[in-house]
């Protein structure tokens, strides 16, 4: 699994350790990559170096004399690996006090329980070593300053996709105009089977609780990159964010398909989310089941779906392993499909809810 941060790395530290609690000293934008694999219940943790040496060049089949770069590594594979195990890509954005080992083995678990392809960003949720009120805000303010950085991963994504997709596109052109070459509607034909084949997958993005407010603070940027038309659906989930206005920055996102917005009013965590800030603390928009006037989201009321309850993360535990509607739901938003599709709708108050 490759994993994308701007946490600071701290010098000599060894496996899970070397990821502080703050931005990287460099600066919040700066982005470093690793590659984590869980063996016997325990993480190993691989750095990539910022250029890649000979013998990953020659594994990925790369010019020896030219520069690679960590980010075009970490990307090629993925793409590989979601093309040769037909798995969809999963962009995961965690929330609010999630230290890196947590965030790996939530990562893993979406990728054993959905069958896909996962990639996660981390940013220095874990308080800064304070705890409470002081914790929460802290999270605030790093996941404001950590709005660039995502950026720049979003915009390398992008970029890298356009250019793996162009350079299977045109391989599968040359195939079908040499199986075709007088016949322009069958060599058409033929282009479509051989890509659909060739890249069965799409790319999908989750952000969890206060990740919203993490991207929400990037499509606020006049010279946001990152907003290109990269994902298929995107998924925010409980998102601690106000409720008030979101519309005005939910109709920024691009996407192919679906914007999903899960809703629980009995989220313990965005209950207490809400209470830590004071009164000034407006309504949060995965808490809110009024002022929901986004024409491009696609609200989801998880309230009174069984085996919910009050969880603040119910796209894992009970919520999936004994709800089939919801864990149908999750799997099909995580793969680029309509998930709202088995749903009742209420027009009345314009959200889906579970019969």
């Amino acid at each position: 699994m490759f994993v994308a941060t701007n946490r600071e790395i701290v010098t000599n530290a060894k496996g899970l350790n070397m990821f502080g609690d703050r931005p990287n000293l460099l600066g919040p934008n700066e982005l470093r990559l690793f590659d984590a694999k869980l063996v016997n219940k325990k993480w190993k943790i691989k750095l990539l170096d910022d250029e890649a040496d000979e013998a990953t060049k020659k594994k990925l089949g790369v010019d020896p004399s030219t520069t690679v770069y960590a980010s075009y590594v970490a990307a090629r594979s993925v793409f590989d690996s979601a093309r040769k195990n037909k798995r969809h890509i999963l962009f995961f954005v965690h929330g609010f006090n999630n230290d890196m080992e947590e965030v790996l083995t939530r990562a893993q678990g979406f990728a054993d329980r959905f069958n896909v392809e996962v990639v996660p960003f981390s940013w220095p949720a874990n308080g800064g070593g304070v705890k409470g009120v002081a914790s929460y805000k802290s999270d605030k303010r790093d996941a404001r300053v950590s709005a660039g950085a995502l950026d720049r991963t979003l915009k390398k994504m992008g970029d890298y996709l356009k250019k793996f997709t162009a350079d299977s596109q045109n391989e599968m052109w040359l195939k079908a105009a040499k199986k075709h070459p007088d016949n322009a509607e069958m060599r058409d034909a033929l282009f479509t089977q051989l890509c659909e084949k060739d890249c069965p997958f799409t790319v999908n993005m989750l952000l969890h609780s206060m990740g919203n407010y993490l991207y929400k603070q990037l499509l606020g940027s006049s010279i946001s990159e990152g907003t290109t038309l990269l994902f298929d659906n995107i998924i925010l989930a409980a998102a601690d964010t106000n409720n008030y206005a979101h519309a005005s920055w939910i109709e920024r996102i691009r996407c192919r398909k679906r914007i999903f917005i899960t809703i629980n009013e009995d989220d313990s965590a965005l209950r207490a989310a809400r209470a830590k800030a004071g009164q000034e603390q407006l309504a949060r928009l995965g808490h809110h089941l009024f002022g929901l006037d986004s024409t491009r989201g696609v609200y989801v009321n998880f309230t009174d779906a069984s085996f919910v309850r009050s969880s603040h993360a119910y796209f894992e535990g009970t919520a999936v392993t004994r709800n089939k509607a919801v864990r149908d739901f999750f799997k099909d938003a995580f793969t680029g499909k309509a998930a709202e599709s088995k749903l009742k709708y209420r027009a009345d108050r314009n959200y889906y809810e579970f019969k």
